[in-house]
């Protein structure tokens, strides 16, 4: 390849060009410094497409060993709350995913840069153990963070993604818990460019193109600078607005190229910039806070380019926190997607997909985006077992009924039935709203507590049989995957209705008050609600959830609910 010269290419930011030709204030706009600033409180959705990896078609059904163990968790462990879960009934339930939460790892990754078991609470490793588990008739899921380091500040996989998706298809999990401690946030402010190289890894050759000659949009502009030749780009002085399309590179042949991306330094800050070639294939840019003896410093990437014509488009699309979630966990998605495909693909296996489960804590607005990027996403901070962190976290969750679907839900957090100080009437309160409200369905406490000392299954415990309700589990796993809304309240009292198959229609009452209450429901209401989808009919049979009784109703629906408690039924046209 010849040494030439191409005119064009790319963006730049805001900050750092104080080694260069100084900025007046006037060649600020306000415009953009307040449109900049709205943009850093606004979530904006980049994927069209819903994750569709066709697994949680209705709310994942499981255990996970945080909510007791903590980091305790070892080989043993995780074997005997299998083995109680099948024994119990709890997996015909259908509770079929085995979840290991942080601190199933060590603190090393392996020579190769790989995620491993912790080596003595874990000595077989992690293959063999999910392997005993899937022979159970379980699946089995496992966690790190979308962070530099878990929670409990073990090895993480932001910036390990594809290493990390590889490991777990490699291993046949099938269900994964990202969660969001040490995260570092994608910069919103593009770096000063100044010009690129292209060549061939291994060749000396290379095509130079200057950031002054390229063809910029929304706001990039050329910089003049004695220090650098050709002056520099800069998007808009309020942040990483700009772009170019650079779309004339022409190279002799498909494959690798190195490129080589020469920037301004200046501005104490990381910086971000995305290399988006053919309008395909993405390459993300990470460069450092800029110091240093030159005005200028490099980073440099291997991409992938075409025989002929070929296109660069640079810019910077992060321009708010949540953005910058958003765009890291649809990430670590399609290295799932893409890892569990290779592998099937690479052993002449069945593919064995990864329900995705996004726990970011609600942050970042995940229910907007997540159906873009995985099968589930919290959205709100840590449950804990007592009353007041249930309700709170009903309150906010309930709200959020149109963004569940099936493959994509809510996740209100872990189920505390049977852990804490719940009493009965409250671990039965809980379990309705969760099935209610559509939500993954993820025991948390000890299992093993079911087995009797003589090895029998303690059929009378009281937890054991609420978490085996097969009518609240049926309005939960209903296959139309609707959310319950909340069709009348007021201060102490909620009535949620959950749409179900064959126009059929769960009703729950929740009295949240520390006394009996009566509830009533016209059954005009249901009929003035469209979400609601209830046939007109002269009379209704309505079925009581809990204690599966039945009768038929005319023009309302009326109980004593007591207090902390619900009465849940089932309504069909007759």
């Amino acid at each position: 390849m010849n040494k030439k010269k191409i005119a064009s290419w790319v963006l730049g930011a805001s900050a750092g060009v104080a080694l260069g030709k100084k900025i007046n204030k006037q060649s600020i706009c306000p415009a953009c410094v307040i449109k900049k600033a709205f943009a850093g409180t606004q979530v904006h959705v980049t994927e069209k497409e819903a994750y569709n990896n066709g697994v949680a078609l209705t709310p994942p059904m499981g255990w996970s060993s945080w909510n007791t163990f903590r980091n305790t968790i070892d080989e043993s462990l995780i074997k005997d709350t299998a083995a109680a879960m099948k024994k119990t009934g709890l997996l015909d339930a259908g509770y079929k995913y085995i979840n290991l939460d942080d601190c199933w790892q060590s603190s090393m990754r392996t020579a190769d840069g790989k995620l491993q078991g912790d080596l003595t609470r874990f000595p077989r490793g992690m293959k063999p153990l999910i392997e005993e588990i899937n022979d159970l008739g379980f699946k089995v899921g496992l966690y790190t963070s979308n962070g530099t380091l878990t929670c409990e500040d073990l090895p993480a996989s932001l910036y390990n993604e594809a290493t990390d998706a590889d490991t777990l298809a490699e291993w046949g999990v099938e269900y994964f818990k990202y969660d969001f401690c040490h995260n570092e946030a994608i910069p919103t402010v593009a770096p000063s460019l100044i010009k690129i190289y292209l060549g061939k890894p291994g060749e000396s050759d290379f095509i130079e193109m200057f950031a002054s000659h390229g063809n910029l949009s929304k706001g990039a502009k050329v910089m003049e600078d004695d220090r650098v030749e050709g002056g520099y780009v800069v998007g808009n002085l309020c942040g990483g607005l700009g772009e170019l399309v650079f779309d004339t590179i022409e190279v002799p042949e498909d494959g690798d190229y190195s490129l080589t991306i020469v920037f301004r330094k200046g501005g104490n800050m990381r910086k971000f910039l995305v290399c988006l070639v053919n309008g395909k294939e993405e390459y993300d840019c990470y460069f450092p806070s800029s110091k240093g003896f030159t005005a200028d410093g490099r980073l440099q990437i291997v991409i992938s380019l075409k025989k002929g014509i070929n296109t660069l488009k640079f810019y910077n699309p992060v321009a708010s926190r949540m953005d910058s979630a958003q765009r890291q966990y649809i990430n670590m998605g399609k290295e799932l997607k893409r890892a569990t495909k290779e592998f099937a693909d690479k052993n002449n296996t069945p593919e064995k997909p990864i329900c995705y489960s996004i726990c970011e804590w609600g942050m970042n607005q995940p229910w907007k985006w997540g159906a873009k990027a995985g099968n589930l996403w919290r959205t709100t901070h840590d449950i804990k077992p007592f009353w007041a962190s249930m309700l709170l976290i009903y309150e906010f969750n309930v709200r959020l009924y149109k963004h569940s679907a099936p493959g994509s839900w809510n996740d209100p957090d872990m189920l505390e039935v049977g852990v804490g100080k719940l009493t009965m009437e409250e671990n039965k309160t809980h379990f309705s709203l969760w099935c209610m409200m559509a939500a993954p369905l993820i025991l948390g406490n000890d299992v093993r507590k079911f087995i009797n000392e003589d090895g029998t299954v303690d059929e009378d415990n009281k937890v054991l049989n609420i978490l085996k309700n097969k009518n609240l589990i049926a309005v939960d796993q209903d296959k139309r995957g609707k959310q319950a809304k909340r069709i009348q309240s007021d201060i102490v009292t909620d009535i949620l209705a959950k749409p179900l198959e064959n126009r059929e229609l769960a009703i729950c009452f929740f009295n949240k008050s520390a006394s009996t209450k009566n509830i009533t429901l016209d059954i005009q209401k249901i009929h003035n609600d469209p979400y609601c989808d209830l046939p007109f009919a002269d009379c209704y049979e309505i079925t009581e959830l809990w204690d599966n009784t039945s009768e038929t109703i005319k023009t309302e629906i009326s109980a004593a609910v007591p207090a902390h408690g619900v009465k849940v039924y089932k309504v069909k046209a007759i």
